[in-house]
């Protein structure tokens, strides 16, 4: 029964959105450009800021794609398994040797869906520390820690438990980050190109 909502989750996860967006846009591999990454802030980067804003909607609408279809075809804990599928295939998808994005934007999608206050709440920490600090790394992991810290409250325990999950594959992910950001290396982002 499981195996549905999970294939369904990774591969709708693993389609990698901002490369293909800004391949269109004639912006090429988005692989080698930037930090390298797929997801919306390396496209921002390298596009500007209108195909970042698509980007990020497209990465935000597979996660709630992955868990909305999930819930109307198979039982409660089908729309839970592919809310964590959707991020895994963002962040390890099968057409890219498994080196994919941060999962950041997906996980909300799927948060939107699932705990919409918590989603909401993360939402405004991302946006109030990259607007503050210009660290798309560091909003990213404040909103994390921030939506594994009140889905408790928020939420049901199954939800509140898959979202301390994906906070925590989030956290992993940006290891690099991290590193750069405690040695005062991490690139910031410019919230006024194109």
């Amino acid at each position: 029964m499981l195996a549905g909502p999970a294939l369904l989750g990774y591969l709708l996860g693993s389609i990698p959105f901002g490369l293909l967006l800004s391949r269109l846009a004639g912006h090429g591999d988005i692989r080698r450009i930037g930090s390298g990454n797929i997801g919306a802030t390396n496209v921002l980067r390298a596009g500007g800021k209108g195909l970042a804003a698509l980007t990020l909607v497209a990465d935000v609408g597979k996660g709630a794609l992955a868990v909305g279809v999930a819930a109307a075809l198979w039982p409660l804990p089908a729309a839970l398994v592919a809310g964590l599928c959707v991020v895994l295939g963002h962040m390890f998808p099968v057409w890219l040797g498994f080196r994919g994005g941060k999962g950041v934007a997906t996980a909300l999608g799927v948060l939107l869906v699932l705990a919409w206050p918590v989603a909401l709440a993360a939402l405004a920490i991302w946006l109030a520390i990259a607007c503050v600090s210009r660290y798309s790394s560091l909003a990213a992991l404040s909103g994390a820690v921030t939506s594994a810290a009140l889905a408790p409250f928020l939420a049901d325990g199954a939800t509140a438990v898959l979202t301390a999950v994906l906070a925590l594959l989030i956290v992993l992910r940006h290891h690099a980050n991290i590193r750069r950001l405690i040695s005062g290396t991490e690139s910031r982002i410019s919230l006024t190109k194109g």
